[in-house]
């Protein structure tokens, strides 16, 4: 099996790659001052978009700004039409009008059937609702449908290289946000392990504490689901109108956070848990009590 990946933006290059089993092409389109999407129709003659396969269409809440996605599958019709057609379709839908980039995927020879395809659409859904890192927009949950095991194992391979194409093209939906840090080859703590931290504070106004884990990771510094964030009632005039905003947003109940949630800035994490200005540089702490302040320093010495 040979993976074919088509994408389609607001950029304006054609870009051929191959990586040995697997190709991947990426296609522009205009939004420049015209209808959005119009430019799908000039791949009408791609034999490969009227094949079976899985695609993700993906945009931007103009509401929340939150990055939405949303995984579909295609199979050929019988009018001939597959992938295309069914682009073509969300198109005209009022409904999916969010969407700005579609990214597709078939094999090069068209040996999907309705079996893989269910497969993958549901494999992608829940790779993505576990990541949690796009509001994913299927409203039902798709079926695996009945493959053997060989054929299982087939498909996993054709999984692995999709995640690869999909973080190529910037998409890290298949991301966790607590994932492991790469860590850079020149910093002083690149040979250690990724730390977790630790924040307890009571706050005697609402006689609530707060208990709160987080890790610090390439992209920032990332509050993990489970931590005890502090109720609204006990926020004051510091903390910020950002910090504000994503403590109405997050999913929080009976003030435990449901989701992680990523922040710039340890300092800025910690005002999300209290509700109100905090140091993060010495407020959150490792098991045995060194400061995060205290790692840095710690780093820079060895």
């Amino acid at each position: 099996m040979i993976l074919s990946v088509c994408f389609f933006s607001h950029t304006n290059y054609t870009i051929d790659l191959r990586y040995g089993l697997f190709s991947f092409s990426i296609f522009a389109r205009s939004f420049y001052n015209a209808p959005p999407r119009t430019e799908i129709e000039k791949c009408k003659n791609r034999e490969d978009l009227k094949w079976s396969g899985v695609y993700f269409l993906f945009g931007v809440s103009d509401d929340t700004g939150e990055n939405i996605a949303y995984i579909g599958q295609a199979g050929i019709r019988k009018n001939g039409e597959g992938i295309l057609y069914r682009l073509m379709e969300h198109k005209r839908n009022p409904d999916k009008d969010y969407w700005t980039e579609a990214v597709v995927f078939t094999t090069s020879n068209n040996s999907f059937g309705p079996t893989e395809i269910s497969y993958l659409e549901n494999k992608f859904c829940n790779l993505a609702i576990e990541a949690n890192r796009y509001t994913v927009k299927n409203g039902n949950d798709p079926s695996p449908g009945h493959i053997t095991e060989e054929k299982e194992s087939e498909l996993e391979e054709f999984v692995d290289y999709a995640k690869l194409i999909m973080g190529t093209l910037g998409h890290k939906i298949f991301v966790p946000l607590n994932s492991a840090t790469v860590p850079d080859a020149d910093s002083p703590r690149a040979a250690g392990d990724e730390v977790e931290l630790f924040f307890t504070r009571t706050i005697k106004k609402i006689n609530f504490t707060v208990e709160a884990s987080a890790k610090q990771t390439a992209e920032g510094f990332v509050v993990l689901k489970g931590s005890s964030i502090a109720p609204s009632s006990g926020t004051d005039s510091t903390i910020s109108a950002g910090n504000l905003k994503k403590r109405k947003e997050c999913k929080i109940i009976d003030n435990i956070l449901q989701e992680d949630v990523l922040f710039n800035s340890p300092s800025s994490a910690a005002e999300f848990v209290t509700g109100k200005s905090c140091n993060g540089w010495i407020s959150w702490k490792t098991k045995d009590g060194k400061t995060l302040h205290d790692l840095e320093e710690q780093g820079n010495q060895d």
